[in-house]
């Protein structure tokens, strides 16, 4: 009987609500439409999160580039995922 070792990669195209330990969590660029309000479309082009403050403070959720809410930006997950299997001889 053969063992084999998968390795698996999510990008940010899989979504799920429970990551391993092992995953890195980064946000990306800021995706909130600035002129939804006249009907239109603009993005205000930060192109990373920056937290305002420490960490477990609420000024950790705010982008110091663009003040706007850290949901606001794309997350990326970096996840790795080992499965090993047996293969039947």
């Amino acid at each position: 009987m053969k063992k084999r070792q998968v390795v698996v990669r999510r990008d940010e195209g899989s979504r799920r609500n429970h990551y391993n330990n092992s995953s890195t969590i980064r946000y990306g660029e800021c995706q909130k439409n600035h002129a939804a309000s006249i009907g239109g479309y603009a993005v205000d082009g930060c192109r990373e999160f920056m937290a305002s403050g420490a960490e477990g403070t609420s000024n950790a959720l705010i982008c110091a580039a663009c003040g706007c809410h850290r949901n606001f930006h794309r997350k990326e997950v970096d996840a790795e995922v080992v499965c090993e299997s047996s293969s039947p001889t």
